[in-house]
């Protein structure tokens, strides 16, 4: 029996995640993104934890990215208030991991990881008022 490559397994989750996301919703791909984020910090936490400098320069700066990402789709016009509090608190966690990075402090990318978790328990919570 032949199993498949790491390559083959990569493009199949890649192409799994791209139709998912093709067929989601905002409110759903906004989910998405938060638990790729919290995916990654854990891959970064893990590296930090065992001295894999891979993992964990994967793990936080594909997180930087996604929180990146989530700073510029905010609508501060039709978000106002929390729209400007959430880019605040991205900003805050970005700067966050890179110390987080340079120190190689696991405590730093647990403090970001609990934030995007209560920020997804709301954003989740919401989910049958939005679309």
């Amino acid at each position: 029996m032949s199993y498949p490559s790491t390559a083959a397994l990569r493009q199949y989750r890649e192409s799994s995640v791209s139709t998912l996301a093709a067929e989601a919703s905002p409110h759903r791909l906004i989910a998405m993104l938060y638990e790729g984020a919290l995916e990654r910090l854990a891959m970064a936490e893990s590296g930090i934890t065992f001295g894999n400098q891979l993992a964990k320069l994967r793990g936080i700066d594909s997180t930087i990215a996604i929180l990146d990402h989530l700073l510029g789709v905010l609508d501060f016009k039709a978000g106002g208030d929390i729209a400007a509090r959430l880019a605040s608190l991205y900003d805050y966690m970005m700067r966050r991991l890179v110390r987080a990075k340079l120190d190689n402090d696991v405590a730093g990318v647990r403090e970001v990881a609990a934030l995007l978790r209560t920020v997804k328990a709301g954003w989740d919570a919401i989910a049958p008022q939005v679309g």
